[in-house]
């Protein structure tokens, strides 16, 4: 019975013991910039390395989120840059091409103010057969709205042909690159204030050039020499422009002259004209 007294009797004091140390650190830990003990150091260190292992795999699915959120937020900004660059690229195309078409009615307005002898109907090319490029094409305007057989069509730059076929609304043009033998056209030479009046008799389609046959003085004429309508013959105006003279050679029985002519218009690319009613026709 005494031994079971003892025993009681150690345990509680070294409870009060336990107790008072516990007390005694409690009451030290006030002092924050005190040196900790060598069980505070241990207590600690356990402590800070059981808080890593359990936060560890949090910290990492958390940092796993927030770069799915931030990946998915510069795809998202991503694909609206993208969407802007493809909208701005559209603009800018749409931009260019309306641009051009300003300017070709600009020009095509400042030379009708120069068109005093015959009246003038703008119209747009509707359609252009990829067989016959150089021969023929459709506009918007017919009968309708004026358009005759046999009136002269340009562009801002130059005659490209003459209407051949009319319906209400709609029309055909013989461009001038036609090669049929009924298309040859009276036209003249300016050089040095002198005219040299001959005909244009075809196009070469490789290398782009009118060919004029018929000029009794082909000495006399120079590279860079205008060529223009007549107005002497079907119903093409006079002065009107067809090109420039490039080049002077021999016919393939070396006799005759052939003039070789740069067209002024671009006939690969054809969208805005005008057809001429002249005056001396209509009277």
């Amino acid at each position: 019975m005494r031994k079971q007294n003892n025993t009681l009797k150690y345990m509680v004091i070294s409870m009060i013991i336990v107790i008072l140390i516990l007390l005694g650190i409690s009451s030290r830990s006030l002092d924050e910039e005190r040196n900790l003990n060598f069980v505070e150091k241990a207590v600690k260190d356990t402590t800070t390395f059981i808080t890593k292992i359990f936060t560890a795999p949090v910290n990492f699915v958390k940092d796993k989120i927030e770069m799915s959120n931030e990946k998915k937020d510069l795809y998202e900004k991503y694909t609206e840059l993208k969407e802007k660059v493809e909208k701005t690229d559209l603009y800018y195309a749409q931009i260019q091409e309306l641009q051009k078409e300003v300017a070709e009615l600009k020009s095509t307005l400042e030379l009708n103010a120069t068109l005093s002898e015959y009246t003038y109907i703008n119209a747009t090319v509707v359609n252009r057969n990829i067989g016959y490029w150089y021969n023929t094409l459709n506009i918007d305007k017919g009968s309708k709205n004026g358009v005759r057989k046999g009136d002269a069509v340009i562009t801002n730059n130059g005659l490209i042909g003459k209407v051949i076929n009319v319906s209400n609304f709609s029309s055909t043009v013989k461009l001038l690159t036609t090669n049929e033998i009924s298309n040859k056209i009276s036209v003249k030479i300016v050089s040095d204030d002198k005219y040299f009046y001959g005909l244009l008799i075809g196009y070469d389609e490789e290398l782009k050039i009118y060919k004029i046959d018929g000029i009794t003085q082909p000495d006399l004429i120079k590279e860079g020499d205008l060529v223009t309508t007549t107005g002497l013959t079907d119903y093409f105006p006079s002065g009107i422009l067809i090109g420039k003279v490039s080049k002077i050679v021999k016919d393939e029985y070396d006799l005759n002259s052939i003039i070789e002519v740069e067209p002024s218009v671009n006939f690969e690319d054809i969208s805005i004209v005008t057809v001429l009613n002249r005056k001396a026709y209509e009277e």
